[in-house]
């Protein structure tokens, strides 16, 4: 099939709900109990529009749409629980892709390579406001967690390959790795009050610019329309940058799921949903907490908020 001067677009919907904490593998269920948790619902649509230049190449631009909500007590002085809010564009994206083998020739199974510029069009010190008596609020920036963009400019890569063993049975494997150069965006970390001497010490006074990374691997059984699918993906955010430095405040750790899915396909449109499950969350340490440990002589490990489970539902339309 000729596929020169084609478009399409894909249109997926990301949301997930975050509140379970971990020092490394560890379940900090206390906070659950205490109702001290860190709560964040956090949605993104994703708008990918895609030009089939022929067979074998295609350019890509991602723009996303992102609404976050935080919820917490430490940040707001242990006075209730309050939110924070972030709305608006996140980091665009622009890419170009590339099958290793000639489509044509190989249509059971080809490697795809991409190589993609990611923008700092996100919002990175996206501020609100934080309780700081019952009648006194403080303009600081929000978590990490919950900013658009991180800040850096980053260089992505990606790796997507397919295998087709009958017309109704395919494995498939997906690569993904963000590096950002950038080591500190510059955006405070104390909610509009002042550095305290700890933080200025192991550098988590403001915040890091981290690369990003995820693997997928699974198999897809085609049935009439429908195609089921079943994975596992690993989403991972590395204590250390590829290039360039990690000092800054992260919270790094990985986040092992297995991975259903479900797509029905009409003539030009295909809907899904993958609904990734956790299996394994790890909060791994971070520069700062080895800083911290190596001035104190005391081992020192923050914590991270992790979900259950992410729900994508989404589209492909093609032109």
């Amino acid at each position: 099939m000729d596929t020169t001067s084609k478009w399409q677009l894909s249109v997926n919907n990301r949301y997930f709900k975050s509140f379970r904490h971990f020092i490394g593998t560890d379940e900090q269920k206390q906070r659950q109990t205490l109702q001290s948790e860190v709560i964040n619902h956090q949605y993104t649509m994703d708008l990918g529009l895609y030009r089939l230049l022929n067979a074998r190449w295609s350019v890509m631009l991602d723009l996303p749409i992102e609404s976050n909500t935080r919820s917490s007590l430490y940040e707001h002085n242990n006075l209730g629980r309050f939110q924070t809010h972030s709305f608006g564009v996140g980091d665009i994206r622009l890419a170009v892709y590339s099958w290793v083998l000639n489509p044509v020739k190989m249509p059971k199974g080809n490697v795809q390579v991409g190589l993609g510029l990611k923008l700092p069009t996100g919002s990175y010190n996206y501020l609100d406001y934080f309780h700081i008596t019952d009648s006194t609020k403080r303009l600081g920036a929000v978590d990490q967690s919950i900013q658009l963009g991180d800040g850096g400019t980053g260089v992505t890569l990606e790796l997507n390959a397919f295998y087709s063993f009958s017309p109704g049975f395919s494995v498939y494997g997906n690569f993904y790795y963000l590096s950002n150069p950038r080591e500190v965006n510059g955006t405070s970390t104390t909610r509009g009050a002042a550095a305290s001497a700890s933080t200025i010490k192991n550098g988590s006074d403001v915040m890091s610019v981290p690369d990003q990374m995820m693997v997928r691997a699974g198999f897809n059984l085609a049935v009439h329309h429908f195609i089921f699918s079943l994975g596992v993906r690993d989403e991972c955010l590395p204590v250390h940058d590829l290039v360039g430095g990690s000092e800054g405040f992260r919270r790094p750790g990985y986040i092992i799921s297995a991975e259903p899915g479900v797509t029905y396909t009409f003539s030009k449109v295909s809907v899904y949903a993958f609904v990734p499950v956790a299996l394994v969350r790890n909060r791994t340490q971070s520069v700062p907490d080895k800083i911290t440990t190596g001035l104190t002589g005391v081992y020192t490990q923050g914590d991270a908020a992790f979900a259950d489970y992410v729900v994508n539902i989404g589209m492909n339309i093609r032109f």
